[in-house]
């Protein structure tokens, strides 16, 4: 009885797990198709509109990734911009936060299964707390993205005036810190701001702190609040000791893939004219930090991307294929994926029995779903370089790469080449868009159908085979 117990909850588990795959996928599917009809009537445009154009637009926005097929800032009116704007906001928070949201303004009691929904999208241990953790998600957003404001409106009021800088400054920060990438300057990005401090410090806090995940950002208020209210009487180490194994993992990997990425983009880039080569040795630095920053999953450039080395595009691949952390507004498969990776093969290599990371022992679950999510990533991203280069023959497959990846890990670099891309090639990166945000797990439990099967919990004699 006792077992039965056990196998009926794991059921009732993986259910809810199913349940929140269709929520996510189909919720962020509507907003698209609301989306690109809004962008394709005329009121959203300066000039006439594709559809496909259009849509390809509300996917980039939704899945806040930022590859373009126009230019937004001379295509779209101000209406069409603020659709931008608003498809932006919910692609960066997520469907389910922004129901929960709406489900609170209009005063609706949010009942068990939809905070068993929301547990499963944020990967929650326990469903206490669900409304006070989406509320923390939203003030700290907008808090966030009002700093962020701020900062751009000191290089944009001057710029623009008073109005067109202000919301100059708001779209950039809320695409900055929902990871879009998404910008309304022209066709060129951030490139002019290439050494204005001002505009690449905002940029990188906003994606840098969008990017270590909601749950690292509530540890992390917690133990400082913890910390001052103390009066001393707590050592200030304990606000980093006594963090969560996750927070510890999100921001080592942080600091190292940022740090990597600077070093790498500097020695790379630093003689490159078509680049940085012509900066001073602080600007040099400053756009090999930027760019170590943008390929976490931002999207906005300071130099140019289609000028970049062979070397870089393979690193700005790797930078971007991993992503930001989970439970953010980043792409990519995610940068505590990439440690349990990472961890598990320097354990076999020790000759160790368990993963380990700082004193605690990971889990063979969460490995095999690491696995799982490096392997069917790979896969989709493989498949669709594999369709591009078939129906892009003239273009460099180096350069498919670079878009390919942008695409599936929605970062939204360009190496100059999504706008002169095929229709064909555009759906393709529309679905690696797509993939890319809801996520390559949630994608293939959809094609894998049923995930509550009879059989699922059967234990086999174990066999072994040769593998290396």
């Amino acid at each position: 009885m006792y077992g039965f117990y056990i196998d009926e909850d794991r059921r009732k588990a993986r259910r809810a797990k199913w349940n929140t795959v269709r929520i996510i996928s189909i919720g962020f599917f509507g907003v698209i198709l609301l989306g690109s009809l809004l962008l394709w009537l005329p009121f959203s445009n300066h000039q006439p509109i594709r559809y496909i154009d259009a849509l390809f637009t509300a996917v980039t926005c939704v899945c806040v990734t930022g590859l373009v097929t126009v230019v937004p800032a001379a295509q779209f009116t101000v209406a069409g911009k603020v659709i931008l704007l608003i498809l932006i906001q919910i692609g960066g928070l997520g469907i389910i936060a922004c129901t929960t949201a709406f489900l609170i303004l209009v005063g609706k009691r949010i009942n068990m299964k939809e905070r068993v929904v929301i547990q499963e999208a944020y990967g929650l241990s326990t469903l206490q707390g669900m409304i006070r953790f989406i509320e923390r998600v939203l003030w700290g957003t907008f808090l966030v993205e009002g700093i962020g404001a701020i900062g751009y409106s000191l290089q944009f009021i001057p710029e623009y005036g008073v109005a067109k800088g202000i919301f100059y400054s708001v779209f950039h920060s809320i695409s900055a810190f929902c990871n879009a990438g998404v910008d309304i300057l022209g066709d060129s990005s951030f490139t002019r701001y290439v050494n204005t401090p001002v505009i690449t410090i905002t940029t990188t806090m906003l994606v840098i702190l969008s990017g270590l995940g909601y749950p690292v950002w509530i540890d992390l208020a917690k133990n400082i609040k913890m910390t001052i209210q103390s009066k001393g009487k707590r050592p200030v180490g304990r606000t980093i000791t006594r963090l969560s194994l996750q927070s510890k993992i999100v921001l080592t990997m942080t600091l190292f893939l940022l740090t990597l990425g600077t070093l790498g983009f500097y020695l790379l880039e630093h003689h490159n004219p078509a680049t940085m080569g012509t900066l001073n040795a602080a600007g040099k630095f400053q756009a090999a930090f930027f760019q170590s920053v943008t390929t976490r999953t931002a999207g906005f450039a300071s130099i140019s991307q289609s000028g970049l080395t062979n070397g870089s595009k393979l690193l700005a691949c790797m930078l971007m294929i991993i992503g930001g952390s989970p439970a953010g507004t980043a792409g990519g498969i995610k940068t505590t994926t990439v440690a349990v990776l990472l961890l598990t093969a320097i354990s076999v290599l020790r000759g160790n029995k368990d993963t380990e990371c700082y004193g605690r022992k990971i889990t063979f679950e969460i490995i095999r779903v690491g696995i799982t999510i490096t392997l069917v990533t790979f896969v989709f991203w493989l498949f669709g370089v594999t369709v591009m280069t078939v129906i892009e023959p003239q273009q460099k497959v180096l350069n498919l790469m670079f878009e390919a990846t942008s695409a599936m890990a929605t970062v939204g670099l360009t190496a100059d080449l999504t706008p002169v891309l095929s229709d064909i090639s555009h759906v393709v990166l529309m679905l690696m868009m797509y993939i890319g945000r809801i996520g390559p797990m949630t994608m293939a439990l959809i094609f894998s159908g049923h995930v509550d099967k009879k059989n699922q919990f059967r234990t086999l004699p174990e066999a072994k085979i040769m593998v290396g």
